[in-house]
């Protein structure tokens, strides 16, 4: 497979174009990267070529790094995968310091040939640190086009050069933020961080002039640069000392420390400001490696990149049911989530039609796109004709009659079952017979809700989490009757939306506010037990939750959690397990603090909203127990509760795909990424020491930790979740 070409002009300049055979976007692959060492040593050992531009053959310049090919090189390397991986890195090293040296005398940094690189769309992770290899980056001046280094967002850290080239190149202290928040910049902004060094609209004419025109002193890196000194200082230097000070503050204050690639990524910087340029390089593979061994860093691959691109791409879509994308949408309801979803409809182009009770609610809902729009326009990022365009796309209106062409409905009207049975038997009489309603229920479970449709087989759940247009997961939920169509058309949808999907089958809570709400619930029992709600929601975020139990609470208010808990009681009867969690948030319901929407909950707020400490109040009814939990317990309860309606879900079939279990998780609510969510999680830890744990939480703290008989079964097997339910080993059965 020829993923790079190679050609040489009249003028001497030899193109080394990327373009993966069979792919829409180049990534990186082992086999290709034998083919670059071979190209370049041909380009360097041919009198006739002047220089070397590097560029792509697609319209974007590099997705990054093939992850599947880390993995099957820790497979070969057999009982020593750390040393088979360590190999390749350096071996990539290698390759790029060719390219970087490009032939020049090793003592007067003479005779090199000039390489360029041509980056004509979006660059990411090694393709991006192929550019920084070369001795000029010229990038496209279309703002759409994006290059950055976002390995840390999948667990890992850039382990190709990128770490110690982009900190050796602008100091460590603004190649921080850079290389920590994994961030895609815009042409003009990656030029001010200079990760690109021109800008152009033909970037491979441009990269080809500076070719033809470079000195040798153009070609040699500031690193290799007799009297090279470290942007910003060096970590002895004393502002680099504080440089290095500061940035591990920052690194520990975001991640709380649960995450392992962070603090890889800075002792690499760290590491290698202190040493050559070639040992730095070395220093880099070996955290890499680290890195990559740590199971974290598997399991973040796994949910992030690889189970995640794969529900995106259909995965779970039913087989042999044509194209069902969406041209023409009604939403119901024009409140929060309503408008919403107008406005992430309309963004990817459909014809969308909003209604509510009347005129001015509607409109009320529209304007919720045209704020959304405004903002861009401030930022530079909308301009006056998209604006025009999308607003054009929705149609608010209180008439019924403006549904017709629909071929899908989302409701989201308010969240009682008999407002929207009426709802559903209205629209049914107007919309074409072949067009599928969908639910935007978050609790009430879809079967029930089908009995008012005519169409049960065209009935389905489709969830989104708010704000809808900065969530990424959308739940899709499929009753007891619905059909395939209705599920391919869900999924055809949340595509053109460009959310992940995960498609689970009909329970109460369905799957994400299932485990969501154990989670809530821990964290209120434990206030009741005297432990400190600083505690819980710290031990929480020690974890890797963006928020703990008691702060989502406040967010998402207090009164939603009562009404939750007094509709679970109505519907379960005498099988509702009384909880203490219960009697602190009706309590607090009582008192009137709701949350952070009344400014007043387990926290108290300014006036201008803001949280300016836990409220005291709570430790009245309450009291704190003087001998605080140990930490690890605390986390343990938080974690447990969780990851065992997790397998309760597999178990009893609500789940029909471990990945959707997974990623569904981290995009929902922020499950502890590092982790890879939560059966990942129990294949860390082992079932057999999970299931030991569920029996020692139980006996001290009651039958919700009891061991699902599923988990039983796997940990006296010694089995584990991926091991046990690989989607990918089922598919090739």
């Amino acid at each position: 497979m020829a993923d790079f070409k190679y050609s040489v002009d009249a003028d001497g300049v030899a193109f080394i174009t990327w373009d993966a055979e069979g792919k829409s976007m180049n990534v990186m692959t082992r086999e290709a990267f034998e083919l670059v060492d071979g190209l370049v040593d041909q380009a360097l050992a041919d009198d006739a070529v002047k220089g070397i531009v590097v560029t792509s053959g697609k319209s974007d310049f590099a997705g990054g790094m093939d992850l599947n090919t880390l993995a099957v090189i820790r497979e070969e390397a057999g009982d020593n995968p750390a040393q088979g991986l360590f190999d390749f890195v350096m071996g990539g090293h290698r390759i790029l310091r060719k390219l970087e040296l490009a032939g020049m005398d090793a003592k007067t940094k003479k005779g090199g040939k000039p390489v360029a690189c041509a980056i004509n769309g979006t660059c990411a992770g090694i393709g991006t640190e192929i550019a920084l290899a070369c001795h000029h980056r010229v990038m496209t001046n279309n703002p759409k086009a994006k290059i950055g280094l976002p390995e840390i967002l999948l667990g890992i850290f850039p382990g190709g050069g990128g770490t110690i080239r982009y900190s050796r190149m602008v100091g460590a202290m603004a190649a921080a933020p850079v290389l920590l928040e994994g961030k895609m910049m815009d042409p003009a902004k990656a030029k001010g961080a200079q990760m690109v060094d021109a800008l152009a609209d033909d970037p491979v004419a441009a990269a080809k002039e500076w070719v033809l025109n470079a000195k040798d002193a153009d070609l040699v890196k500031p690193w290799d640069a007799k009297g090279y000194k470290m942007p910003g200082g060096a970590p002895y230097h004393p502002a680099g000392f504080m440089t290095f000070v500061g940035a591990s503050a920052m690194v520990n204050g975001k991640t709380q420390g649960a995450f392992p690639a962070p603090k890889a990524l800075l002792s690499a910087i760290y590491e290698g400001a202190l040493v050559d340029f070639d040992t730095a390089l070395r220093i880099e593979a070996r955290w890499f490696t680290h890195v990559l061994m740590n199971p974290s860093s598997s399991a973040m691959i796994r949910s992030l990149f690889i189970n995640k691109q794969a529900l995106e791409k259909g995965a779970v879509r039913p087989k042999d049911i044509p194209d069902q994308r969406v041209k023409k949408l009604g939403v119901l309801g024009a409140g929060m989530m309503g408008a919403g979803i107008a406005l992430v409809s309309a963004q990817a182009g459909m014809e969308v039609v909003l209604i509510d009770r009347d005129q001015a609610a509607a409109d009320k809902g529209k304007a919720y796109t045209e704020a959304y729009l405004d903002k861009g326009m401030k930022r530079g990022k909308v301009t006056a004709e998209k604006k025009e365009a999308m607003l054009g796309l929705i149609t608010a209106t209180p008439d019924l009659d403006a549904l017709k062409g629909c071929d899908l409905i989302i409701e989201a009207v308010f969240e009682d079952p008999g407002v929207k049975a009426e709802m559903t038997k209205k629209v049914e009489a107007i919309i074409p017979e072949d067009c599928i309603f969908a639910s935007n229920t978050s609790t009430l479970p879809i079967t029930g809700l089908a009995k008012a449709s005519v169409r049960p087989e065209q009935f389905i759940g489709i969830h989104f989490f708010s704000p809808v247009e900065k969530m990424l997961l959308v739940e899709i939920i499929k009753g007891k009757e619905t059909g395939p169509r209705a599920v391919a058309k869900a999924l055809d949808y949340v595509r053109q939306i460009r959310k992940t999907p995960i498609v689970v089958n009909d329970a109460r809570f369905f799957y994400c506010n299932r485990c969501i709400i154990p989670y809530v619930n821990e964290g209120a029992r434990m206030i009741t037990e005297g432990v400190s709600p600083v505690l819980i929601d710290n031990a929480a975020r020690q974890l890797g939750f963006p928020v703990g139990p008691i702060q989502l609470t406040d967010e998402t208010s207090i009164d939603l959690g009562a009404k939750i808990a007094r509709a679970t009681k109505a519907a379960m009867g005498n099988a509702y397990p009384e909880s203490p969690a219960d009697d602190l948030i009706f309590w607090m319901e009582e008192l009137g603090r709701l949350g952070r929407k009344a400014n007043a909950g387990f926290f108290d707020y300014d006036d201008k909203g803001k949280r300016t400490g836990y409220w005291k109040g709570m430790q009245d009814k309450y009291p704190l127990a003087e001998e605080q939990p140990d930490l690890i317990e605390v986390q343990e309860r938080l974690m447990f509760a969780q990851v065992l309606e997790a397998v309760r879900a597999l178990e009893e079939g609500v789940l029909e795909d471990i990945r959707e279990g997974d990623v569904g998780a981290i995009l929902a609510w922020g499950f502890a990424p590092w982790s890879g969510g939560p059966l990942s999680w129990l294949d860390i830890i082992g079932t057999p020491y999970a299931a030991e744990r569920c029996d020692q939480l139980a006996a001290k703290y009651g039958q919700r930790f009891a061991c699902p008989p599923l988990l039983r079964e796997m940990a006296d097997k010694g089995q584990t979740f991926y091991g046990r339910f690989n989607p990918e080993a089922k598919s090739a059965a």
